[in-house]
């Protein structure tokens, strides 16, 4: 992928309507399935997640997909938001900003999985 087109998609996965876009394909995908699933579950305190991640198995294979594709990433680049915007307090875009002001700093597994989720490999 040519260094523009990698600039772009990483852009476009860390700005907001990015991570917007991101979460809209997840509620898209698994709107159903969590519903069907953590119905019950009150939100709040990762409560939704622990019940996402425990039913995992339990879903359409459209929103197993999407999961790994958004945990892989998340993973791969767990370490450079811990180096670059560590001080960044979570929510509000906030960390999606402070990655997209590092771009040149991000390790080369950070970008290779923001590359293949913006390219939509699974």
């Amino acid at each position: 992928m040519p260094k523009n087109a990698l600039t772009f998609a990483m852009i476009l996965l860390l700005s907001t309507s990015g991570a917007m876009a991101q979460q809209r394909a997840v509620m898209k995908a698994c709107a159903t399935d969590i519903k069907a699933q953590c119905e019950e579950v009150q939100p709040g305190e990762g409560r939704i997640r622990a019940c996402v991640k425990e039913h995992f198995t339990d879903f359409s294979e459209p929103c197993q997909a999407v999961l790994v594709k958004a945990t892989a990433v998340g993973k791969a680049c767990a370490a450079d938001v811990k180096q670059n915007c560590a001080g960044v307090k979570p929510g509000g875009g906030r960390i999606e900003a402070c990655m997209k002001s590092h771009l040149a700093d991000l390790s080369e597994s950070c970008r290779d999985a923001l590359t293949e989720a913006a390219s939509g490999k699974n």
